[in-house]
């Protein structure tokens, strides 16, 4: 196993045992629905379909980055393409920069589109990497690796800074993800990874050209502490506890970004645990959600787990939109808020 797949598998290990909890709530409990006493809709009709990237989904549901080493990746990419298949949902997979290195790897191959033909899939890569040797045609072949429907770029300056290996010099990535954006024939989005884009930066983003921002803010999983958790040094250790409540909640990121940019397509994600949060995701702004950790245990067992997780918060959105009288997502934007 390379370095880099073993730390993937200590990476899963972390998240699973509950100890990369962020020091910060979501900020979805201060966000309270008007409730309709009395609403004029069949709870069965709710429409929750949404287009994405140029596929019409049956929820705006993203089922966010993660990975692992090889073996357990291969099996968990695979329940999570039947599952989104099955559901009529979004994928996107973790990082394929291993893949990349040694030329391929399984679960992340021609097998998972065919797994899941209907889906938008999204590949994914550090934005660290474009400035070590990263460009368009490695782009291109991460995208044909999956035949996927675009490339996420994720944005992980804590995770590094706190990875005793990290990448810490991060001069110039920004130019380069600029000119990927702008060459590539394929659409960019870029995320964050647990600590949240502010809005001044999701305005530099989109005006590179990026077709979407994840906000991927604070509340769910903390990447420092994920990395502080798997070192070794006491050293490490105590540079990575002290960003246990670093960054930008998710729900304030999800408004502030939305405010700031309002004709962009936003995905809330981070510590979204069921379907009320991420209908609260939906009402502050954000286009669709995108959910990992909150997945991941149900990833390990079996597709049918990830099937009926995801039913679950389904039902839970449904069941928001008819408290609040809202027929569809067009009109859950709109749904009154309590002061």
């Amino acid at each position: 196993m390379t370095d880099i797949t073993a730390r993937k598998d200590q990476h899963l290990d972390v998240i699973l045992s509950g100890r990369a909890r962020h020091g910060l709530d979501s900020g979805f409990a201060d966000i309270r629905f008007v409730h309709e006493a009395l609403p004029d809709l069949d709870h069965g009709k709710i429409d929750l379909g949404v287009d994405f990237l140029g596929r019409r989904l049956k929820a705006p549901l993203l089922i966010s980055s993660m990975t692992g080493g090889p073996a357990r990746a291969e099996a968990i990419n695979a329940r999570l393409a039947e599952a989104a298949q099955q559901l009529g949902i979004a994928l996107a997979v973790g990082s394929q920069r291993a893949a990349l290195e040694s030329g391929g790897a399984p679960g992340l191959d021609m097998a998972l589109r065919l797994k899941a033909p209907d889906t938008p899939i999204l590949a994914n890569i550090g934005a660290a990497q474009l400035t070590r040797g990263f460009g368009v045609d490695e782009a291109r072949r991460v995208l044909d690796m999956i035949a996927a429907d675009a490339l996420i770029v994720h944005l992980n300056p804590l995770q590094e800074a706190c990875q005793p290996e990290g990448d810490r010099d991060w001069w110039g990535v920004g130019a380069a993800l600029e000119a990927l954006v702008k060459a590539l024939d394929a659409p960019v989005v870029v995320k964050e990874t647990g600590a949240g884009l502010s809005a001044a930066t999701a305005r530099r983003l989109l005006a590179m050209g990026v077709a979407a921002v994840d906000v991927a803010g604070a509340g769910g999983s903390n990447w420092a502490t994920v990395e502080g958790e798997r070192s070794e040094g006491e050293a490490d250790k105590a540079h990575a506890a002290a960003f246990a409540d670093w960054g930008v909640p998710t729900a304030r990121a999800i408004a502030e970004v939305r405010a700031a940019c309002p004709k962009a397509l936003i995905i809330g994600s981070g510590g979204i645990r069921d379907g009320v949060e991420a209908a609260k995701a939906i009402r502050l702004g954000a286009d669709m959600v995108g959910q990992a950790a909150g997945v991941l245990a149900a990833a390990t067992v079996s597709t049918e787990a990830v099937v009926e997780h995801f039913q679950t918060v389904i039902r839970q959105m449904r069941t928001v939109c008819f408290c609040t009288g809202s027929a569809n997502l067009t009109a859950l934007r709109k749904a009154p808020l309590q002061d």
